[in-house]
């Protein structure tokens, strides 16, 4: 890996990608010496935290390299006048004056038409600002209105003015159980349909997966949503830190969708994250990298709720950080070579890829996780997330054969033929997934 691999974007769009972006960047600013206030606590050593921050000279204070945006001004509002608030620059915070009414096709089209132009001209400044932009890291939830209607928008946007440039996202996914909108399948359908040439890679996580992460991994039985931000805040440090630190064996930004995605339209990997331990666990237990590695296999440390003996891996990427030894990474991964626990289809050649970074993961001061010196995030491409998809296709179809609600997304310019379309996409993917499945294992 170079000195100066290059610089990444970050985007957080509508509430929930706005309310992420609170746990990354604290956790980024412990990760990099940096002060809430922007300026740097100590004197770098290294230009690690120029993939994610523009140096200010001569102040020695770093702005993020990010745009907010928000239809409404109450979640970005708390960050203005927040401890962080002298941290991000004003121009890249973005808000609206009105609320998307959880409506796909009002974030899609008359707010978002509104807000594109001032949205653009916050990435192109941050862009003007890299040396060698590496690609856009987005995070929205596709279940609302804004996230998944203006994320759409701007994705697509983003693709025709850097369309070489690789773009990969955080996506909070509906639920399987728990859900406070009714039409969240509409927006999330849509939002897939839309997105879906245009995303190198994306990342679903869901909230029950993350409600149970707490209560059996964590024993917090009533978390709220700083709770869990701050696990995914972890997952996206983990998978991050190759991207920003120097390490013996780096994957980088672009090599993620080399070695995950056979095929343009599943790009959709599970990716699961260990140690998950209370912090009352800290210090007795003894982690090796055995079993770290055995733990991201095991459904209860993924980010999305579905079980990966249902399904078979394509691909495998293992991002190790901290205190591990290459030599017990290449003797785990034999081990399970040898058991045969995990199904792999056939032309798979090698199934895994590894990344070793010597930077050892931080943790926020109060929070939940226990500290480690060592931990793993695993991407996995494997075939059950067609199980997500499939219960997202089911609760549409619930709707729509009904045409509930149809006239709310009509009623904003959609066509109600994008529906049909969007479901019909989302049938199809969930064919193309079967179509590997039925490849054979290895």
């Amino acid at each position: 890996m170079s000195n100066y691999p290059g610089e990444i974007i970050q985007i957080h769009i509508g509430q929930a990608g706005v309310q992420i972006a609170n746990a990354c960047w604290e956790l980024y600013c412990l990760e990099h010496g940096i002060k809430p206030c922007g300026h740097l606590a100590y004197k770098p050593t290294d230009s690690s935290y120029n993939t994610f921050f523009q140096l200010l000279e001569p102040q020695c204070k770093v702005e993020p390299r990010i745009v907010m945006i928000d239809t409404e001004p109450t979640v970005i509002d708390e960050i203005r006048t927040g401890a962080y608030r002298n941290l991000f620059h004003k121009d890249t915070l973005i808000t609206g004056l009105d609320d998307s009414g959880s409506n796909f096709s009002r974030g899609y089209n008359y707010l978002g038409i509104e807000l594109l132009e001032r949205a653009m001209e916050g990435v192109r400044k941050v862009a003007e600002n890299c040396r060698n932009l590496r690609g856009f890291l987005f995070f929205r939830s596709i279940g609302g209105g804004t996230g998944s209607g203006f994320g759409s928008l701007m994705i697509e946007k983003l693709a025709d003015h850097y369309p070489k440039t690789t773009k990969i996202e955080f996506l909070v996914f509906p639920s399987p159980s728990l859900s406070s909108i009714i039409v969240e399948p509409y927006n999330a359908v849509l939002a897939t349909h839309f997105s879906m040439e245009n995303i190198n890679v994306s990342f679903i996580v869901d909230n029950e997966a993350l409600y149970e992460v707490c209560a059996s991994q964590l024993n917090v039985h009533t978390p709220t949503y700083t709770n869990l931000n701050r696990i995914i805040g972890q997952v996206v440090s983990a998978f991050t830190a190759s991207q920003r630190f120097q390490g013996s064996t780096n994957v980088t930004f672009d090599e993620f969708q080399t070695n995950l995605v056979p095929f343009p339209r599943i790009h959709y990997p599970l990716i699961s994250y260990a140690p998950l331990m209370p912090l009352k666990s800290f210090p007795y237990v003894n982690l090796t990298v055995e079993s770290l590695t055995t733990a991201v296999f095991h459904p209860g440390h993924q980010m999305v709720r579905c079980n990966p003996q249902e399904g078979k891996y394509m691909a495998c990427v293992l991002l190790y950080r901290g205190d591990v030894s290459p030599t017990d990474i290449n003797s785990t991964i034999l081990n399970m070579k040898r058991s045969g626990a995990l199904r792999f289809v056939d032309w798979s050649p090698t199934g895994y890829k590894v990344g070793i970074n010597a930077m050892p993961p931080s943790f926020v001061p109060g929070g939940d996780l226990s500290p480690s010196n060592k931990a793993v995030c695993c991407i996995a491409n494997n075939t059950c997330i067609r199980r997500a998809w499939c219960r997202l296709i089911h609760k549409f179809a619930q709707l729509y054969n009904r045409r509930a609600f149809v006239y709310h997304y009509v009623g904003e310019g959609l066509d109600e033929g994008s529906l049909s379309d969007a479901s019909a996409n989302l049938c199809q993917l969930v064919g193309d997934y079967e179509d590997v499945d039925s490849l054979g294992s290895k």
